[in-house]
Order: C-alpha cells, then sequence, then structure tokens
C-alpha cells in the first residue's frame, strides 16, 4: 500500500427536505384544516480520526463525497426523515483545509475526534406553519435549505515527539531501531527510508515519547532533489529535532559540509522550523579512529557556531543512546509541565505550529510549481509524445 500524506476531496452535505403543502380531507369533517409537515434535515458530513489508518491513499482514487438528503414532508403533519450523517475516517494527525478561502477547518490528534466539514441544510417548513386566526388556509411553503459544498485538501501529519533529519545513511533508522521496536529498513545505499517511519521509545515504566524518522535530505532538495522537502513537514509537530551527522559518511564527503547543507535546506523549507528546539546527534563513532574523533566532532560544532545539546553516538551498537533517550524525555516532560501551569506558553505553541504549517504548505507548493513549469518546458523542447506522469512516481503519491 502506499503511503499517501495529501489528498484532495470534495464533500457535499444533504440538502434539507422541502416542507408539504397539504389540507386534511376525512369524511364528516369539513375543511380539516392545514396538515403539510415539515421536511427532514439535511446530513452534514464529518471526518473521524481512525488509529487504524496511517496513509490518505483510499481518498486518493475515490476524491467525490456526498452525505444524504433529508426527506420531504407529507401530509397528516408527518415530518421527512433527516438525511442521514457521511462519516469519513481518517488517520489520526489529519488536517483539514478549505482550499478555496484557505482556512483550516481543524486538526484531529486524537483517536475518535470528529470535525464538522460540511453541514447540512435546513428543513423546509410545511404549510401548517403558517396557518394563522387570519390565515385558515394557507398554502405557502418553503423549500429546504442546501447542504454546504466544500473543496478540501486533506493532509496528514505523523505524531511524533521527537523528529530525525540528516542525510541519507547518517543512520537514522539505524538509530530508531537502536532505541525503539520499530524495524525500519537498514541497508547502504542512500533513500532506503521511503516514507515516515514511527517508534515508541520505552525509558521507563509509564514513560515512554514517540519518535519519527523521515526520508533524508540532500543538497537542493529544496528545490526538489532527491525526494526533496516534502515530508519536512511531518517534523512539524515535533517538540525536539535530532539533526544526526555521519562522522564517516561512506562516499568520503565532508561532515561539516554535509551539516551544513541540511542547516541551508532547514532554513529554505521553513524559518520557524529552523527555530525549534534542535539537538545534534554524531552518529557512528565507532567508525572514525579514537585519534581523530575529538577533532572531527568539534569541527562540526564550529562550523555550525552550534550552541544547543550535542551527543555522540554509535546507533549500531546503542552507545549512546540510552543517555540522550533519557535527556530527551526529562525535556519532554518538562515541556508538557510548562505549558500545562502556563496557558499562554501552550498557545504560543500552537501558533507556532500552525506558523511553521503554514510555511511548509507555501514552500511545497512553490517546488511543485517549479517543477511544473520545469516538466512543461521539458516537454515542449523534446516534443516527446510518450511523457507520462507515472515516469515521475516514487513511493508517496500527493495528487490523483
Amino acid at each position: 500500500m502506499k503511503f499517501v500524506d495529501e489528498a484532495p476531496i470534495k464533500v457535499q452535505a444533504g440538502n434539507g427536505g422541502k416542507g408539504c403543502c397539504s389540507f386534511w380531507r376525512e369524511k364528516f369533517i369539513a375543511k380539516g384544516g392545514p396538515d403539510g409537515g415539515d421536511g427532514g434535515d439535511g446530513g452534514s458530513v464529518y471526518l473521524l480520526a481512525d488509529d487504524s489508518l496511517n496513509t490518505l491513499v483510499d481518498y486518493r482514487f475515490q476524491p467525490n463525497h456526498q452525505a444524504q438528503s433529508g426527506e420531504a414532508g407529507r401530509g397528516r403533519n408527518c415530518t421527512g426523515a433527516k438525511g442521514e450523517d457521511l462519516i469519513l475516517k481518517v488517520p489520526v494527525g489529519t488536517t483539514a483545509i478549505d482550499v478555496d478561502t484557505g482556512e483550516t477547518l481543524g486538526d484531529l490528534l486524537e483517536p475518535g475526534q470528529k470535525l464538522l466539514v460540511a453541514q447540512g441544510g435546513f428543513h423546509g417548513i410545511g404549510n401548517t406553519r403558517f396557518k394563522s386566526s387570519t390565515n385558515r388556509a394557507p398554502r405557502q411553503t418553503t423549500p429546504g435549505y442546501p447542504g454546504e459544498f466544500r473543496n478540501l485538501k486533506l493532509e496528514l501529519k505523523v505524531l511524533a515527539d521527537v523528529g530525525m533529519l540528516g542525510l541519507p545513511n547518517a543512520g537514522k533508522s539505524t538509530f530508531i531501531r537502536a532505541v525503539s521496536a520499530a524495524k525500519p529498513k537498514v541497508a547502504n545505499y542512500p533513500f532506503t527510508t521511503l516514507v515516515p517511519n514511527l517508534g515508541v521509545v520505552k525509558v521507563q515504566k509509564y514513560r515512554s515519547f514517540v519518535i519519527a524518522d523521515i526520508p533524508g535530505l540532500i543538497e537542493g532538495a529544496s528545490e526538489g532533489a532527491g525526494l526533496g522537502i516534502r515530508f519536512l513537514k511531518h517534523l512539524t509537530r515535533c517538540r525536539v529535532l535530532l539533526h544526526l551527522v555521519d562522522l564517516a559518511p561512506f562516499d568520503g564527503s565532508d561532515p561539516v559540509q554535509n551539516a551544513l547543507a541540511i542547516e541551508r535546506e532547514l532554513e529554505s523549507f521553513s524559518p520557524t522550523l529552523a527555530g525549534r528546539e534542535r539537538w545534534l546527534v554524531l552518529n557512528k563513532t565507532d567508525l572514525v579512529p579514537a585519534a581523530e574523533l575529538e577533532e572531527r566532532c568539534q569541527s562540526i560544532v564550529s562550523a555550525l557556531g552550534w550552541q544547543g545539546p550535542v551527543f555522540r553516538v554509535a546507533a549500531i551498537r546503542g552507545e549512546g543512546t540510552d543517555v540522550l533517550s533519557g535527556q530527551l524525555m526529562e525535556y519532554l516532560e518538562d515541556v508538557k509541565h510548562r505549558e500545562e501551569v502556563d496557558a499562554d506558553l501552550f498557545e504560543a505553541e500552537q501558533e507556532a505550529q500552525r506558523q511553521m504549517q503554514r510555511e511548509a504548505r507555501e514552500r511545497i507548493e512553490e517546488v511543485r510549481l517549479a517543477q511544473r513549469a520545469r516538466r512543461k518546458g521539458e516537454e515542449e523542447d523534446e516534443d516527446d509524445e510518450d511523457w507520462d506522469d507515472d515516469d515521475y512516481d516514487v513511493d508517496v503519491e500527493y495528487r490523483r
């Protein structure tokens, strides 16, 4: 199954049923009077967070969804049946955005959470409602109101406390295997990770956090190189980022330049995300001669002008991972406690997350437009009639 973290859909709520114009007709009862009933309300459309789902792939192939309309009213003051609500199940972590207005309708962050995305139409009124002492035989009714229509974009962002970023083969997947039960693919070639992976790090009983591993970045990712920057949006909900740097790259590249490349790509993607709490993790210390280790680590710290925490680990052996996991747990618990007692701090965090997500959407859209323009230019230059969108597919697909 493909991991799809964006899906455009159209939702139409049900229309309200029209009111009925009717008069009571029964033997021996003359001029029985009006008895037209009201129509039924139209069904609404809701999104429901389901923790058994982890992709939006179903909505890629079925973008149109409509709730049931209400039934019309009937005689003898019978009210029409209400239209059935439409419940669309989505993964936890889904955000609903109105494409036409740019409004974010809401985030589904807890299993079982519901979000109204299209309101059903109000029912029409039957002629019984219009009778009065001066209007004994009303023939007025009202039609049902139309249900709300929305052109939506669903965005899935994984829910994790800690996010990892770095170049391909920096050791992110190896690290997450060392600290959790997650088993992402590990191999000695780039881009073994094609979709985000989550792992639960259990520090002690009843003390744990979730860590996210995303596909590696390369220089030029902000312009669409490699798998691009599309996966960075999954880090916008993380409270702390781990910047993994390979101390002994297999391709012989300079670790300092590799670290600086990630800095540049992160800043280009979202200045707010680049300013998040970030810890430097120098990985693969077991592959560096002991005489060179200190100098190589210091050169990276100095080149980055790093002021935050620095850790040295050998993830494949599990060396240094327990200390790092313990300090991450303490930091996350401290942040959570401070936000619980300070409402302003909590609101500031929520606004920062919203800002990061806005910047992410804008930047990803810029890259997409540039890629489309570039492909269109290549088509015109080469006049290639066999060009197909599938030639550019990767494991993650965004649009139909």
